[in-house]
């Protein structure tokens, strides 16, 4: 990357969780963890709970093997600089940027991530739709603390890791930016995205959510997707037991998503994404992050 350069980026969220996003068709331009962190400060950089490097997926040596039905790969980060398996909201802001950018149009596409292929939907209503797998839900209890307060939770795996803990209250999770106690250690060896949730009433739940590598952010798709997962078998519905869909409202901090789990264990979670900015990164302070 020249130190002259000037690279393009937009600003994106879904439901508040929010991104810097990079188009970089060709997979040119150096993001270390060091240069992703600085974009996402929100004092020093740009701001954002993580970043969407857009690249072509035959240009991705992690994505080549995908790009025969996916072109395009969300090399998805963390607002840390690590890196992520997958980013429920991620994926909508990045359909939606594709839509801006004029790469597709609404209806159906594919998105490659480092957890499998997504199919997304582009709604007229300005909604997306993303197909977001199945959950897996390991075997064996774990638990999750805050403070001098520790609840049971459900292992729930939607590509990342996920601990749904049901509590009376949201404020009892504390303020989240430290990471919520988890254990067994061997339950979570990388890290655990860790959900608190209470009911609101039939089939409809509010959560908080300390992200891996972000903190607090103001809402999670997976996690969406695992609480809603969990909801439904503490509330003994089984869409592959019973044949009927399991459909839960899940409010967040910055808004509502809907998630649905299908007969066959496919989960849908729909919800708005919105470009707010777009702009130039300059190119020498970038790099200064590179050395």
């Amino acid at each position: 990357m020249s130190t002259r350069a000037r690279i393009a980026f937009l600003k994106g969220h879904g439901t508040e969780n929010d991104f810097v996003i990079v188009p970089d068709p060709e997979n040119a331009v150096d993001l270390p963890p060091a240069a992703v962190a600085a974009l996402c400060d929100r004092r020093a950089g740009i701001g954002g709970d993580g970043l969407l490097h857009v690249v072509r997926s035959a240009a991705h040596p992690e994505a080549k093997d995908m790009a025969a039905e996916a072109e395009w790969f969300m090399d998805y980060r963390n607002g840390d600089g690590s890196i992520a398996e997958m980013c429920g909201n991620g994926v909508r802001v990045f359909a939606r940027y594709l839509q801006h950018a004029g790469h597709v149009t609404e209806g159906d596409l594919a998105v490659a991530t480092r957890g499998g292929v997504k199919t997304v939907h582009l709604a007229k209503d300005g909604d997306v739709t993303v197909g977001m797998g199945r959950a897996r839900l390991p075997e064996g209890e774990v638990t999750v603390g805050v403070g001098e307060r520790s609840w049971p939770a459900r292992n729930v795996n939607m590509g990342n890791p996920h601990a749904v803990a049901f509590v009376d209250d949201l404020a009892h999770a504390g303020d989240l930016r430290s990471a919520p106690r988890f254990g067994p250690a061997s339950a979570y060896p990388d890290g655990v995205n860790v959900e608190f949730v209470v009911d609101r009433g039939p089939g409809h739940v509010a959560l908080r959510v300390h992200e891996r590598g972000a903190g607090e952010t103001r809402s999670c798709g997976t996690g969406a997707c695992a609480v809603a997962v969990a909801a439904a078998r503490r509330d003994g519905a089984d869409p592959a037991v019973t044949g009927t869909p399991a459909t839960y409202t899940v409010d967040v901090p910055g808004g509502t998503l809907v998630i649905t789990e299908r007969p066959d264990g496919e989960i849908e979670m729909t919800g708005p994404a919105v470009i707010v900015a777009e702009g130039e990164i300059d190119g020498d302070w970038l790099e200064s992050f590179a050395r």
